[in-house]
């Protein structure tokens, strides 16, 4: 099959799931608390990827006053920030990061600045000069807020944008921000990204000389 070429000026990577692979820690983490609160862990597991910790506990415990779900997400935060075994970068990360060093990208996670840097750090990924942390938007994933900040920071309109995600949740905030999306992993396979890659090993980044990126998918 022909690769498929997505070009922009700019791209905007989400952090878990797409250039790190954390699900260890974040199913060691989360299947503890859904069983402190009475949950099934399996179902809480279907909701927790791509939301911040609060939003999570929201939907699975929606009747619950929002100020205990800020308060165990300080909690949840501090817990996966110590823990970093398992992490590891998703295949092709490396490579990818290298690739895009010196072209316009930004990191937009729902991991606040510590989790992100015991994470990147963790998986031995070059922390990008521009991000969007959790302290930095006010809604969470899937609202596009994250996205449309780190687009703006990097001065380029949403539809010169394309973001890389692995979760139902980030790629909805990415529609919602009017992107294109790279879909990365089994999670995103479902959900009818623009192109939909099993890692970053299937993407070449090709810079142009009219200072477009040109991204080459060999789709999965």
């Amino acid at each position: 099959m022909p690769a498929t070429v997505l070009t922009a000026h700019a791209l905007l990577l989400d952090m878990d799931g797409t250039l790190v692979n954390s699900d260890a820690v974040v199913e060691r983490c989360w299947r503890r608390w859904a069983i402190e609160h009475g949950l099934d862990p399996e179902a809480a597991l279907k909701v927790v990827h791509g939301r911040q910790g609060y939003a999570t506990m929201a939907v699975l415990l929606p009747d619950r006053p929002m100020e205990e779900n800020y308060a165990d997400n300080r909690v949840m935060l501090a817990e996966e920030t110590a823990d970093v075994e398992g992490v590891v970068p998703i295949g092709g990360a490396p490579a990818f990061m290298a690739a895009i060093a010196e072209l316009p990208h930004a990191l937009v996670t729902s991991a606040d600045s510590a989790l992100a840097t015991a994470r990147m750090g963790a998986a031995a990924l070059p922390m990008p000069a521009a991000r969007v942390t959790a302290e930095q938007v006010g809604a969470s994933k899937p609202d596009p807020e994250g996205f449309l900040k780190g687009a703006a920071e990097l001065g380029f309109d949403a539809a010169d944008c394309i973001v890389f995600e692995d979760s139902e949740a980030g790629i909805a905030a990415g529609r919602a921000a009017g992107m294109r999306v790279v879909g990365v992993g089994p999670r995103a396979a479902a959900l009818a990204p623009d192109a939909h890659v099993a890692d970053l090993t299937q993407v070449r980044v090709e810079a142009a000389e009219d200072g477009s990126i040109r991204l080459h998918i060999d789709e999965a």
